[in-house]
């Protein structure tokens, strides 16, 4: 079975006017998505990043750049991540496909490589 990683990328300002028992409701839809998935064995784990909380770091040479961030330049955010089992990528484009997110932005499906395990 090969690894998935789905990054959901919202546009900036994707949630601002959404209320609170809007927010309920598409929560449900998420957990409904994601509980489906885990009871199939297809979900290995998945979490919601916290908004406004992150660092950018940025190689210069030799040296560390380190700023706040990501924040509003960006047009797209990642909300969060899942690690999805499946056969191969149109398997995992399959159990993407009905992921609640579509709806209000866009998901990026990418195979895991791994890196093997170090030699003993």
């Amino acid at each position: 079975m090969n690894r998935f990683l789905v990054l959901p990328r919202d546009p900036q300002g994707a949630w601002d006017d959404v209320s609170p028992a809007e927010m309920q409701r598409i929560v449900e839809k998420y957990v409904a998505w994601g509980d489906g998935l885990r009871s199939a064995g297809k979900m290995e784990t998945g979490e919601k990043l916290r908004d406004g909380e992150g660092k950018v770091l940025r190689g210069e040479g030799e040296a560390l750049a380190v700023s706040d961030g990501p924040f509003a330049e960006a047009k797209e955010v990642v909300g969060g991540f899942w690690i999805l089992q499946a056969r191969d990528l149109e398997e995992a484009t399959e159990l993407v496909a009905d992921c609640p997110h579509l709806a209000f932005g866009s998901l990026e499906l990418r195979a895991i490589e791994s890196a093997g395990a170090p030699a003993a």
